[in-house]
């Protein structure tokens, strides 16, 4: 029996994202970042002053990585961009694959500096993504095939990678190389979802090493111990939690994105917040997420 947990938090932000995903956290800005994937748009929230700012997107972007305090990286449907924070220039950077009938979705920079970034079709064809892995400008494909790339998450110490395909709903673990974020071992299945309600989603793992995962569906996010077990369940007021990430000066505070997309009418009139941003309202023992090594 697993713990569950009401939801004790609050709205973040009142913004209702039709695919609010990617969240991150820079503590040199104190800035949370987030993508609504479909509405092409960034969001920037500094956290002391709840000071926000929208920022439209030339392509669905959907992960930021931080290169220093001049430079973002991020990825989209049309490929890898620096961004430059001063005046939101964009330039481009690599490019994932030559597959115009996909989009990016999730990803996430490994301890090394390397980023794993994945692909999907933009209807979510079956078997069309991807998850690559992104040194410098080298780009190396790691697993194809996959319907909704998600999860995307390491252990503190490099030495282990997480994943999933949301249409299997199997949580992968998979050992890694520290040093480079490479993988040195075939893809293991962690915890096996897939007669459980909800899809497994974008996923953060603590400084413990506990897995973090949305639960798109349920509006939920649920924690998973290294070994697979599942020891807790925490309420989102919206059904389609999609990803969080870590905040605050002490990465003790967690963020979590949501949706309205595939919503009608009378959906989105029984799920009001669907869409919002919110904060969990528990103390977490989170890390911040490494820098992008150019």
């Amino acid at each position: 029996m697993i713990e569950t947990h009401a939801f004790t938090g609050r709205i973040l932000c009142e913004t209702d994202c039709q695919l609010g995903e990617g969240p991150s956290y820079d503590p040199a800005s104190g800035k949370a970042f987030w993508f609504d994937i479909r509405g092409q748009k960034l969001h920037e929230l500094h956290l002391a002053t709840m000071t926000k700012a929208v920022h439209d997107l030339p392509f669905l972007g959907s992960v930021l990585a931080v290169i220093d305090a001049e430079r973002q990286l991020i990825v989209s449907d049309q490929g890898l961009f620096v961004r430059h924070v001063a005046d939101g220039r964009l330039t481009p950077f690599a490019k994932l694959e030559d597959k115009p009938q996909n989009r990016s979705n999730d990803g996430r920079v490994h301890p090394s500096g390397a980023l794993w970034a994945s692909t999907m079709g933009r209807g979510a064809e079956k078997n069309a993504g991807a998850i690559y892995h992104v040194a410098g400008e080298r780009v190396t494909e790691l697993y194809s095939g996959i319907t909704i790339p998600n999860a995307i998450c390491f252990s503190p110490d490099g030495g282990t990678g997480y994943f999933t395909d949301s249409a299997l709903n199997l949580l992968m673990r998979v050992a890694l190389d520290p040093a480079t974020g490479l993988p040195t071992g075939d893809p293991q299945v962690l915890s096996d979802e897939s007669g459980t309600p909800g899809d497994v989603d974008g996923a953060v793992c603590d400084a413990d090493g506990l897995i973090w995962n949305a639960r798109w569906g349920i509006g939920a996010v649920e924690v998973y111990r290294p070994d697979g077990t599942k020891i807790a369940r925490y309420a989102v007021p919206a059904t389609q939690s999609s990803c969080p990430a870590f905040i605050g000066p002490k990465a003790d505070r967690l963020l979590v994105t949501s949706a309205w997309q595939d919503m009608d009418a009378a959906a989105r009139r029984a799920d009001p917040d669907a869409g919002k941003t919110f904060e969990l309202g528990i103390a977490v023992k989170g890390r911040f997420e490494p820098k992008f090594a150019l």
